[in-house]
């Protein structure tokens, strides 16, 4: 840990805002996790190496950068919640508080899973873009998109950290006007060569972070950062596929080459315009959108602390041109690194002037000094004074030439003209398109005339002027629209909305309504026509919705025994259920007497219509003639019922000879029966 980390943890900065834990350390500058006390939230602080704190211009940038970058009210933008310079007598802090992500990075990610499978490195891309095209449309180039730059949080949220901070530093006095700062693995060739950027300068960027999702590792590499750099300026990016251990779809080769090409005005023209892309690319392969994984930050050696190197570094050198020597080629290239502040390892932070690589470049010859006579001076003068005109005349051409290229460019240079494409096979149509220096756009549209896959129409119109390098929408015919298939038991706004965006109108006829046992009421029973037919264009299509259950008639079931009963009514539909036995002296014990609902009701449709069944409790009467009187008793009172015997002269156990409910006859549970016995 060094000296200015272990003087700012357990201190106060402006009085507000508590350093905690060291989180990250780069080159320039260390990142903390702290607390504001006045809000009591938790917060990230970016602590500016202290070379920076008596830089007015750098400050003064700062301040500006920051604002801007706070102005960004974007999911995937990491907040900005203050700035500051914090005054002591230790010396001075430049800070800025920042939104706390808890998680890791894409660093973390690839460190940890090598090269991405293609749906999860567009699902990281799609997050980042969405937060480069708010910035792009605010007016902001972030100008170091890397890994180390894009966070990962809790949820697979991916956010993009730093907007604004190279373009700060790069005032700073530490920095002269033939240096350029940045990360040079993922430095785009205008960046590289004249400092120049724009969002364009983002696409690139991006870019080369798709290369290293698909591949683990970076398109270019090298022991120094100027070899890497004079890749960037002088070579194609190579498609993913040929470094990949796995399968990459030509189509993402596309995708990375037409974003990293070396002229800016041949990529996507921002962010925005490259998402658009991508949404293409991922359309056509049929990749979805899937969860991003979240990671620890890496752990550290010092088991005590989890602390982050920035990875790549951000670099500081001069511009490199085409007329660059390769430095792999130049023997004598020694590239001298500076000291850094915050050591990072074999590739901490350095600083390269344009007189140190001009020096490594070259290689002195020296060759021993000789008397020369005059006839040697003259040609020596004349090889002078020719040389010389030839230098004025190239600077005369070269003049010459960037005068007329400013004057074709100030007058129809920029612009291009939107090429006749109606009629013609979409593919055809790009082709033109990109031939005329312009970015496309595709929606499909229904056409009753038009052959599916031909251009429709163009928007801006055809031969119209517009800027190089911008787009234009081209609107493809779909063919005539085919009635779309909606799953039974949908929701009628669903059937409304697949049909509107086939062209077609969405018709209700409750006389084409009709009852479903399977589909809710209210709820989409089928389209009329069939979905698959094909319609013309604003065609009106029926949704028929169910009525649920068709209402349904008891059955009866009266006279039939208990389960027979209940085995008819579940056959039609209905869920029986017992009610309490009634007495009747016309059905028997066991057998039907009524339902509720009665015999012949109708009643609606559905799965939980009961029906009370109600049997009879009867009691059918033996007949007892013969039986002696204790037989007789027993009989009776096996059936429930009880008996009064009456017998001649006083007698009780004689034989039963008359009895006062007739044999056959139905009674009650528990009534009397008198029987009369003789002795």
């Amino acid at each position: 840990m060094g000296t200015q980390s272990a003087n700012l943890i357990g201190g106060l900065l402006e009085q507000r805002y508590r350093v905690n834990t060291l989180l990250a350390r780069g080159g320039m500058s260390t990142v903390y996790r702290g607390v504001d006390t006045r809000l009591e939230r938790p917060v990230a602080i970016k602590v500016m190496d202290p070379r920076f704190s008596d830089d007015q211009s750098f400050i003064d940038r700062f301040v500006r950068e920051a604002r801007t970058a706070a102005q960004l009210h974007h999911p995937g933008v990491v907040g900005v919640y203050d700035q500051g310079v914090d005054r002591s007598p230790t010396g001075d802090h430049v800070f800025l508080v920042m939104e706390l992500v808890d998680g890791g990075t894409l660093r973390d990610l690839l460190r940890e899973r090598g090269a991405l499978e293609p749906a999860l490195a567009l699902s990281v891309l799609e997050q980042v873009l969405s937060a480069l095209g708010a910035a792009h449309r605010a007016g902001l180039v972030h100008r170091d998109v890397k890994p180390e730059n894009v966070l990962i949080g809790r949820g697979g949220a991916v956010k993009v950290a730093d907007f604004g901070l190279v373009r700060a530093m790069a005032s700073a006095n530490t920095t002269s006007d033939d240096m350029i700062l940045g990360t040079v693995a993922y430095l785009s060739p205008e960046q590289v060569a004249t400092g120049a950027s724009d969002p364009r300068s983002d696409v690139y960027s991006a870019g080369i972070l798709l290369y290293e999702m698909l591949t683990g590792v970076p398109p270019y590499t090298g022991d120094n950062p100027i070899s890497v750099a004079y890749r960037h300026v002088n070579d194609d990016v190579p498609p993913p596929s040929e470094a990949a251990t796995g399968s990459i779809p030509p189509a993402l080769d596309d995708l990375v080459l037409r974003a990293t090409r070396r002229d800016p005005a041949l990529r996507p023209l921002d962010a925005d315009a490259l998402l658009a892309e991508v949404h293409r690319t991922a359309m056509s392969l049929g990749l979805k959108t899937v969860p991003v994984p979240m990671v620890a930050a890496s752990p550290q050696p010092d088991a005590t602390i989890r602390v982050r190197d920035d990875g790549p570094p951000t670099e500081k050198f001069s511009p490199i041109t085409a007329a660059t020597p390769v430095p792999s080629l130049a023997p004598t290239m020694v590239a001298p690194p500076a000291p850094p502040l915050n050591p990072m390892g074999p590739m901490g932070t350095r600083a390269m002037s344009r007189a140190d690589i001009e020096a490594n470049a070259v290689t002195a010859r020296h060759a021993p000094i000789r008397a020369q006579s005059p006839a040697d001076r003259y040609q020596q003068q004349r090889t002078k004074s020719r040389r010389a005109f030839f230098i004025w005349m190239a600077v005369i051409v070269v003049l010459a030439a960037a005068i007329a290229t400013t004057a074709w460019w100030l007058g129809s240079g920029q612009w291009a003209q939107v090429p006749t494409v109606k009629g013609l096979p979409s593919a055809a149509a790009e082709q033109k398109i990109r031939d005329a220096n312009l970015q496309f756009t595709e929606k499909n549209v229904p056409s009753n005339d038009v052959p599916k896959g031909v251009v429709v129409d163009v928007s801006p119109g055809e031969q119209q002027q517009v800027r190089r390098g911008s787009s234009v929408e081209l609107s493809v015919s779909q063919g005539k629209p085919v009635v779309p298939t909606v799953q039974p038991g949908s929701d009628p706004a669903v059937a409304d909305k697949l049909l509107s965006e086939q062209g077609l109108q969405s018709l209700r006829d409750a006389n084409k309504d009709d009852f479903s046992e399977n589909v809710p009421a209210g709820k989409v029973l089928k389209l009329l026509p069939n979905p698959g037919t094909q319609v013309n264009v604003g065609s009106a299509v029926v949704v028929v919705l169910s009525k649920g259950p068709a209402p349904k008639k008891v059955p009866s079931v009266v006279g039939m025994p208990h389960d027979q009963a209940f085995q008819a009514l579940q056959q039609a539909g209905f869920q029986p259920v017992d009610g309490p036995a009634e007495f009747s002296d016309q059905v028997d014990n066991g057998k039907v007497i009524r339902t509720n609902p009665g015999a012949g009701s109708t009643v609606p449709g559905g799965d939980n219509n009961q029906v009370t069944v109600i049997v009879s409790n009867a009691v059918v009467v033996p007949d007892l003639t013969n039986m002696n009187a204790e037989d007789a008793r027993n009989t009776l009172k096996g059936l429930g019922l009880d008996i009064d015997v009456q017998g001649f002269f006083g007698g009780k156990n004689g034989r039963v000879f008359a009895q006062d409910q007739p044999p056959g006859s139905r009674v009650k549970p528990g009534s009397k029966i008198t029987v009369h016995v003789f002795p």
